[in-house]
């Protein structure tokens, strides 16, 4: 639906029922948004002097692009010469650059698609405006792979519905969807690949192509 910006303003003025200003017509669609619709959530306004949150998003997203990733250690979080090997697969016969481009890890621009694209089910995509699924930004992906600061029962479930219990499930799925033909070594290499991001160094590669 948004950058990070737009849940910032979504968050503070319509979860947290904050004093503020939001705009997003799309949320006028009443047979797919029928509360947000029925009570004008796309259209909160309030006068300037009565406005609480919008002289307060820009250090609010400052703030949240100062927060460091952590960064992964060799050894500990992945294994650095698996991942070597993945990093070719990664730009390679993976082909996973084309849509998580380096070193942004997704893609610049409108980063969305459709359910068919990514060989899922619509469900949740039908709950957003525009029917479609956000790219990942695969930036510390280790730290859900591995259950790090979290519960243990949060551990892996990538997607919107955790349906997959770990990365080795989402690459075979692209394996499958799109016909790759990665070897199980190559899976798991590529896992350890996206366990390394993003890189101790940054986002240098570690092999020049």
């Amino acid at each position: 639906m948004g950058d990070v910006t737009y849940w910032n303003a979504f968050v503070a003025n319509l979860e947290m029922h904050g004093k503020g200003n939001f705009f997003d017509p799309r949320l006028d669609n009443a047979q797919q948004f029928p509360i947000a619709a029925r009570n004008g959530f796309g259209h909160m306004r309030q006068p300037p002097d009565a406005d609480r949150i919008t002289p307060k998003l820009p250090a609010l997203h400052v703030y949240q692009l100062a927060i460091p990733a952590p960064v992964p250690q060799p050894g500990v979080d992945f294994d650095d010469s698996s991942a070597k090997r993945g990093d070719e697969l990664f730009s390679g016969r993976a082909k996973c650059v084309g849509c998580h481009a380096e070193p942004l890890w997704t893609e610049p621009g409108w980063n969305l698609h459709k359910p068919s694209d990514i060989g899922i089910d619509s469900f949740q995509a039908d709950r957003a405006p525009d029917h479609v699924y956000k790219t990942q930004n695969l930036s510390a992906v280790y730290v859900r792979e591995r259950g790090l600061f979290m519960f243990p029962a949060n551990k892996g479930r990538f997607y919107h519905d955790g349906r997959f219990a770990t990365l080795l499930d989402v690459v075979n799925h692209y394996n499958i969807q799109f016909n790759l033909g990665l070897s199980q070594a190559d899976q798991l290499d590529l896992v350890e690949y996206l366990k390394s991001l993003p890189e101790p160094d940054g986002p240098v590669k570690r092999n020049k192509h």
